[in-house]
Parts: structure tokens; sequence; C-alpha cells
């Protein structure tokens, strides 16, 4: 592996969220469970470690009983100029289904194109292009 890779922390509901953003970014997703990694120390079928491997890579599990689920304050996932222009536009729309568009993606004077969303999961996102 090369470079960062976000890895979140939800409150139960990991498989659904790795889904979700399978459904949005494509790629391979591999889900195990605490009871196939024999951990005891969480529910068996919850999820111990799941990772998307596509153009978008991250990981995430269920947080522990004693553990911080996302909670984003002061930063974003930055998707710029990761794809195509219609490529990025449509992982706008679709993070923001049931979330919340925090500054649409627009043109800037300076040429650019960008925007902010915090998707379902309160997961934030900026996405942009350049032409």
């Amino acid at each position: 592996m090369t470079g960062l890779m976000p890895y979140l922390s939800f409150p139960g509901n990991a498989g659904e969220a790795l889904e979700f953003y399978q459904d949005v970014f494509g790629g391979q997703l591999s889900l195990f469970t605490y009871e196939q990694f024999q951990r005891t120390d969480g529910p068996p079928d919850m999820i111990a470690h799941g990772e998307l491997a596509g153009p978008v890579r991250l990981c995430g599990s269920d947080a522990g009983p004693d553990d911080d689920a996302v909670h984003m304050l002061g930063m974003s996932f930055a998707l710029l100029g990761t794809a195509e222009p219609q490529i990025l536009t449509e992982w706008f729309d679709q993070l923001a289904e049931d979330g919340t568009v925090l500054d649409p993606l627009q043109k800037r004077p300076w040429g650019a194109h960008d925007g902010q969303v915090r998707d379902r999961y309160g997961v934030r996102w900026l996405i942009g292009y350049e032409r």
C-alpha cells in the first residue's frame, strides 16, 4: 500500500456504509465479521474489518462499545482531480443522497470546479476538478 488510506469506525452500520461506498465508487469490497476473525470483543455478526479497493480506497469497521464512531470536524476527504469530471460529478450527487450539500459543486472564479458534501454517514467529502 502506498499513500494515505482512511479507516473509519462506524456506530454499528459499517457493512451498510461500506456497501454504500462500493455503490458510489465501484471497486471490490471485502467484509469480515468479528466471528470470522475469531474475535470475542464484539458481537459476532458485526464488522471487524472491511476494505474497499478500487478508484477510492478506504477501510472501516464497527466501533466497539468504548470506541468513538465517525465524527468529522475540521476535515474532509478530498477527491480533487482523482477521476474525470463526469465521474466526480456523479460521485458528488450520489454522496449527497440522504446527506447534506455543504457547498454545491460549482465553477469557481479561478476556473476550477469544487464542492463539499457530508454523506449520510457523516463523512465530509471535497470533490473537484479542473477542465
